[in-house]
C-alpha cells in the first residue's frame, strides 16, 4: 500500500481509512468469517475492526507491514465477538451427548487450532484463507495484494511449521 495513504491513515484521515478499507476489507472479512462462521457476524467484525484500526491508527508503525497489523486486530475482534455470542447461547439448547464430534476428533481439532494459533499472524492468515475459506494461491494473492510466488513460499513455510507443531499427533 502507498506509504502516503498509510501516513494519512495514521493521521486519521477519513479518505485514507476508506482507501485502506477498500484494499484490506475483503481479507479482514475472510479472517473474521474463518473464526465466526457467520456472514453477518463477520461483517460486523469487519466494520468493528476498521473502527478500532482508525481509533488506534496513531499506534501503527509505518516500518512494519500494514496487513499483519490490521489482521491481528480483526482476529482479536472476531474472537471477542465469538466469545460474546457463545455466552449468549443457553447451554440447554445443545445436546452435547449426541450432537458433537467424538472426543478424539474434538481433541485433534483443538490441537490443530492451538498449533495454528502458535503461528505468526501472517502464517495463520494464509492457513485460514487456504484451508478454512478454500481460496487458491491466486485468490489469496489477490486478497492480500502480494505476488503469487510470495503466497506460495509463505504458505510452504507456514505448512512446514504447522507440521512441526502437529508432529505429536502422528505418534498418537
Amino acid at each position: 500500500m502507498d506509504p502516503e495513504v498509510l501516513a494519512r491513515f495514521r493521521a486519521g484521515d477519513e479518505a485514507a481509512v476508506k482507501a485502506v478499507y477498500e484494499r484490506y476489507g475483503r481479507a479482514v472479512y475472510a479472517v473474521a468469517l474463518s473464526i465466526l462462521k457467520d456472514e453477518g457476524l463477520a461483517a460486523d467484525a469487519t466494520q468493528t475492526t476498521f473502527t478500532k484500526a482508525w481509533q488506534a491508527s496513531s499506534t501503527y508503525d509505518p516500518e512494519r507491514s500494514f496487513g499483519p497489523w490490521v489482521y491481528a486486530i480483526a482476529r482479536r475482534t472476531a474472537i471477542d465477538i465469538y466469545r460474546k455470542e457463545r455466552r449468549s447461547v443457553p447451554s440447554d439448547t445443545v445436546d452435547t451427548a449426541t450432537s458433537g464430534p467424538s472426543l478424539e476428533t474434538a481433541w485433534e481439532v483443538f490441537e490443530v487450532r492451538v498449533a495454528i494459533d502458535q503461528l505468526p499472524d501472517e502464517a495463520q492468515l494464509l492457513i485460514r484463507l487456504s484451508h478454512f475459506e478454500g481460496l487458491s494461491h491466486g485468490e489469496i494473492a489477490e486478497y492480500l495484494g502480494i505476488p503469487i510466488g510470495t503466497v506460495k513460499s509463505r504458505s510452504y513455510r507456514a505448512h512446514q511449521k504447522l507440521q512441526e507443531l502437529l508432529r505429536h499427533l502422528e505418534e498418537a
